[in-house]
């Protein structure tokens, strides 16, 4: 092979073309193009912002190997990086972008996304307390394809062990939440999303009510999994009763009746 290679070339990295670029990328995940080629030159980083690298917006697993009782992931300063990421993947992906999953997000980023990219089919928006139920309806209305929608909130076993609360709302850190904190969440699922084909819904400790549970079961009939786990305010007939009308439905979590 080496008798192939003329003696006084010197191929390097910058010669490379996008096509090449694109292959040798595609190879890496978000988080590994973000600190490696992005940060070598423009070219790369260009290459880097092509919108096919940027259909899908996955911070689970990343958020998922931090404690949740970390302060500093409740700061303004650290939601308005999450928020500013966002924003420039929506733009990278010229509005094609079809899975996100992050937590620690705003109104300032979600709004955006549902102004921009009518495709989107996944939403994972858990603990994230600054996004506001008209911010939801936004994602319904222009979100057509939305199938899977999570909005897990914190374990309340976590939250009392922030060493600072004050970016947490306060009636979710009260003793006895206000029920229809969240059952505001439920009635804008019920009210916006019924025209959804939705079949995922994750909401994790949710104070939501029985009353409200039924209604949220009528609207989205087409429900084939559904997490309900922290969610004490639900009883196990409720639980029975609502679920019972969803015919579709191949995974139930439910809360720890036992517990509550």
């Amino acid at each position: 092979m080496m008798g192939l290679v003329h003696p006084n070339s010197a191929l390097t990295w910058t010669e490379l073309t996008r096509e090449c670029l694109l292959d040798i990328f595609s190879r890496l995940n978000m988080e590994e193009r973000s600190t490696g080629p992005m940060l070598v030159c423009k070219t790369w980083m260009n290459v880097c912002q092509d919108p096919s690298f940027n259909l899908v917006f996955d911070l689970d697993a990343k958020f998922l190997a931090l404690p949740t009782s970390n302060s500093w992931l409740w700061g303004p300063q650290f939601e308005d990086n999450i928020d500013s990421l966002l924003r420039s993947v929506v733009d990278w992906s010229e509005g094609a972008l079809t899975e996100i999953r992050v937590w620690h997000c705003t109104d300032r980023s979600i709004s955006y996304v549902a102004e921009r990219c009518p495709n989107l089919e996944e939403l994972d928006i858990s603990c994230s307390y600054e996004i506001s139920c008209l911010c939801i309806e936004m994602v319904a209305k222009n979100c057509k394809n939305l199938e899977i929608l999570k909005r897990n909130m914190m374990d309340p076993c976590e939250v009392e062990r922030l060493e600072y609360t004050r970016f947490v709302p306060q009636n979710y850190l009260d003793n006895n939440p206000i029920d229809i904190y969240r059952n505001v969440d439920a009635h804008t699922i019920v009210k916006h999303m019924r025209h959804l084909n939705l079949k995922h819904l994750e909401l994790r400790f949710s104070t939501l009510t029985d009353k409200a549970f039924d209604r949220l079961c009528k609207a989205c009939s087409s429900l084939e999994y559904l997490d309900l786990f922290g969610c004490k305010n639900l009883t196990s007939d409720g639980v029975s009763n609502s679920t019972s009308r969803l015919k579709n439905l191949k995974k139930l979590k439910k809360p720890n009746f036992t517990a509550i």
